[in-house]
């Protein structure tokens, strides 16, 4: 049985390098509450994005849901149908109703064009997702909340060091989130982050994160625990240091797959996102009818070979139970969100995939 290789695999850098991080910790004994490490990887990943506020999280899914805390967002927001089901779920933790509109064929992205014909009075704001790392039509969609007086928070889980048109992609819109989990370009073990426009609205998610309080004796809103520890935050910053080294890496494996599979009759593969700077969080294929195999049969066909590639996103969110009595989650509403959720398949992609694995993977696509 050969060894198997998983859709993805996080970056670890050498133990001894962390060993330093923790042997202060220890000395310090400060574990949480906006210890040094953490002071220092919110500047660091500040210069290292090209933003000027960073709010450290737990995990990007508390980052969403105090993203939407802080801006007061209420009633209904309209969001894609597309992505991990941590985007709506921070919709309903907040007692708000999703609202799906259908994505874009080549980017999988909220496609604007839809949009404006899902607003109703309710209607408060925007959720996008960068999916896969390929930015929205950030533009279009804040002409569209501009003229309806919408706050646009993306959600930005994939998109860590993703630049569009010569600036970070984080900077769009009223907040971007950001998820650090172990299966993302960048980690923190678990984490997140909300990028912020000021220091105002900074302040307000530091004090939501952390329960609601100012000072010792005054709370000033019912926030919650979110909070990143010392240790991941230190984590943190070893894995700065190690970035571009995992962004060159991945590069190189998504322009493998493109030689060999841009030709393989029955396969689409995504466009590359004009004037982007891409981070290859993920590499996408869709299993047209043309193809040998049916998407489903090549997924187990490679499983057969231990490789274990994933149908990212399927199902939809809103084939979910607590979604589909919605009326914006309806199939024939979302046509192109349900074709791909039906087509699609990622590859494995992370630094440590060796070229033996990746021809492995390759040679099983080929051969079908």
């Amino acid at each position: 049985m050969q060894k198997p290789v998983y859709v993805t695999q996080p970056y670890l850098p050498p133990l001894e390098e962390f060993v330093p991080y923790l042997q202060s910790i220890w000395d310090n004994k400060v574990l949480t509450n906006g210890g040094p490490f953490h002071q220092q990887l919110e500047q660091a990943l500040c210069e290292y994005l090209g933003v000027e506020h960073i709010a450290l999280f737990c995990n990007g899914t508390q980052a969403l849901v105090t993203a939407l805390q802080a801006l007061r967002v209420t009633g209904e927001v309209i969001t894609t149908p597309y992505s991990f089901v941590a985007t709506a779920h921070s919709l309903l933790w907040n007692g708000i109703k999703p609202v799906f509109v259908d994505v874009e064929p080549d980017t999988l992205n909220l496609d604007p064009r839809q949009i404006e014909a899902a607003i109703t009075p309710h209607t408060t704001a925007i959720m996008p997702v960068h999916c896969y790392g390929r930015p929205c039509d950030v533009h279009a969609i804040q002409k569209i909340a501009d003229n309806y007086n919408l706050r646009v928070i993306y959600d930005a889980a994939h998109a860590f060091g993703v630049r569009h048109q010569g600036a970070s992609v984080l900077k769009h819109g009223d907040l971007s989130v950001l998820s650090f989990h172990a299966t993302k370009v960048f980690n923190t073990f678990e984490g997140g982050a909300i990028v912020c426009p000021d220091a105002k609205t900074k302040q307000r998610i530091d004090h939501l994160k952390n329960f609601g309080f100012v000072d010792e004796t005054t709370v000033v809103a019912p926030g919650i625990n979110g909070k990143m520890s010392e240790i991941n935050a230190a984590f943190g910053l070893l894995q700065l240091r190690h970035i571009e080294h995992a962004l060159q890496r991945r590069a190189e494996i998504a322009e493998i797959y493109t030689q060999a599979l841009s030709g393989v009759k029955g396969l689409r593969l995504l466009p590359d996102a004009p004037q982007t700077v891409a981070n290859h969080s993920y590499y996408p294929i869709l299993v047209e009818d043309g193809y040998a195999l049916g998407r489903d049969a090549l997924y187990q066909r490679l499983r057969e070979h231990n490789v274990y590639a994933r149908r990212y996103f399927y199902p939809l969110i809103s084939d979910f139970p607590m979604y589909r009595g919605l009326p914006s989650a309806a199939p024939a509403l979302l046509p192109v969100a349900s074709h791909a959720a039906a087509k699609v398949l990622c590859l494995p992609i992370y630094p440590a995939l060796t070229d033996a694995e990746q021809q492995r993977v390759i040679d099983i696509i080929q051969g079908a």
